[in-house]
């Protein structure tokens, strides 16, 4: 393992069933947003990047190994005594939209035998998130190995208000100079607008959907760079609105400068963890010379790659120098608002 780590990832790792819009499915397959932000993060850098994340010991250990064949670091990884239900299922209905529910159905129209390995999977709970309760297969501060506070940047991928709320000023206040959180899904309501003031502050980038941030502030405005402004206020230095296949809004406190970033035109054969894939573009671009532009370029072809096949390791197979050439020909088309 390396004596050194500047770049640390904390989320959750999955067992993926996953029946992509194209091509062939990925049944009990290594999975979850912090695989898929990592290995984004590993197209621009030779380090390995650290994982933060709870597994119980039925997780596949051959994973753990093949994960640090990938270049990244595991001692982050806390494994719990006893087993832990980490399966997602993912069943796409078109080439964009998904769900988690019904899975003996999908495979059915697919005419495909149903796993064992999902019998009894029931689709993750829509309540709304708890601000004292964090789930039991989110990271805990306990679960943080000392040398990842000597880290340079750390991303929090979407998990519970909690854990985000936990998390980010324990990296903050341990010296890591560069942290960004991509929102769980759960809190990002009207509900928890004021709650984002204090976890907010002191944030390097929060990275929220258009979906997500649309939802934070319904009934409040439409307007995205309002949104984007507000937040910002909060004590986040930048705002990056992810719009799917209509790129990026980004927006600097510092300069009041807003660009809009088309998405990279590249083939789709499935979006799964793209947006994830994109923040770990974003977090290495930042580190290089704190440039939000570069960064959010970086984000950029971290996705392209990730769309253009299934299972989050897909992007590091690409072609050497191919993520440089997409880079230069996308900073062409970027607009300053």
């Amino acid at each position: 393992m390396p004596q050194e780590t500047r770049f640390i990832f904390a989320g959750q790792l999955r067992r993926q069933y996953l029946l992509p819009p194209t091509g062939r499915p990925l049944l009990d397959a290594p999975g979850g947003d912090l695989l898929y932000a990592a290995a984004g993060a590993r197209l621009w850098v030779a380090e390995p990047v650290g994982l933060l994340a709870r597994v119980g010991e039925d997780y596949p250990h051959d994973w753990l190994r093949l994960f640090q064949q990938k270049g990244m670091d595991t001692r982050g990884v806390k494994i719990l005594p006893g087993p832990m239900d980490l399966r997602s299922f993912i069943a796409y209905t078109d080439s964009v939209n998904f769900t988690r529910s019904s899975p003996v159905s999908h495979f059915a129209h697919l005419n495909l035998p149903f796993p064992k390995g999902l019998l009894g999977y029931q689709p993750p709970s829509s309540d709304q998130d708890s601000r004292v309760r964090s789930n039991p297969d989110s990271p805990k501060l306990t679960d943080i190995p000392a040398e990842y506070l000597a880290a340079k940047a750390a991303h929090l991928c979407p998990l519970d208000y909690s854990t985000h709320a936990q998390l980010a000023p324990a990296f903050r206040h341990g010296g890591v100079p560069i942290v960004t959180i991509d929102p769980g899904l759960t809190y990002m309501n009207g509900n928890f607008l004021n709650d984002l003031r204090s976890l907010l502050q002191g944030i390097t980038a929060f990275l929220p959907s258009e979906d997500e941030i649309r939802s934070l502030f319904w009934g409040r405005t439409n307007d995205l760079w309002e949104m984007a402004e507000t937040l910002a206020s909060f004590g986040c230095e930048i705002i990056v609105i992810k719009r799917g296949a209509r790129g990026q809004y980004v927006y600097e406190r510092a300069s009041a400068k807003k660009w809009e970033i088309p998405a990279y035109a590249g083939r789709m054969v499935d979006p799964t963890g793209a947006g994830d894939a994109y923040c770990g573009g974003f977090l290495t671009g930042l580190m290089l010379d704190y440039e939000p532009l570069r960064a959010a370029l970086q984000g950029n072809i971290s996705a392209s790659l990730s769309l253009e096949g299934s299972g989050p390791f897909y992007p590091l197979d690409a072609m050497p120098g191919l993520s440089e050439a997409r880079l230069r020909s996308l900073a062409d088309i970027v607009r300053l608002v």
